[in-house]
C-alpha cells in the first residue's frame, strides 16, 4: 500500500478517535461537575475521576500519535520515508506495515 495513503488514513482515524474522546472527556467532567456523590469512597468500582484521568491519557496518546503520523509524511514528502533514521539503511516492509511511523530498522531498534 502506498505509505502517503496509509499513514492519511491512520491520521482521519487518530482525529476522529480524539474527537470522541474529546467528547467523552467533557461529558466525564460535568459529571463531576454536576454530581454530589461521594465518588472517591464509593466502594463499587471506578471513581469519576479515575474515569476523566484514563480519557485524558487516550487523549494525549492520541495527540502524540498524530504527531509521529504527521512527521512519517514529512518522511513522504522528503523522500527517506521508510529509511532507518540511525543506521541509514531500509526498514523492511513489514515493519512498516505494523508500525507505519517507526524511524527504526528492526537491528536498530532493538539495540
Amino acid at each position: 500500500m502506498d505509505p502517503e495513503l496509509l499513514l492519511t488514513e491512520l491520521r482521519r482515524e487518530v482525529i476522529q478517535r480524539a474527537g470522541l474522546l474529546d467528547e467523552t472527556f467533557d461529558d466525564v467532567v460535568a459529571a463531576l461537575r454536576d454530581s454530589n456523590a461521594d465518588d472517591e469512597h464509593d466502594p463499587e468500582g471506578h471513581t469519576i475521576a479515575v474515569d476523566r484521568a484514563m480519557v485524558d491519557a487516550l487523549r494525549r496518546d492520541a495527540g502524540a500519535q498524530l504527531v509521529r503520523i504527521d512527521a512519517a509524511l514529512a518522511r513522504v514528502e522528503a523522500g527517506t520515508y521508510g529509511t532507518c533514521e540511525r543506521c541509514g539503511t531500509p526498514i523492511a516492509d513489514a515493519r512498516l506495515e505494523a508500525l507505519p511511523t517507526t524511524t527504526l530498522c528492526i537491528g536498530c531498534a532493538g539495540s
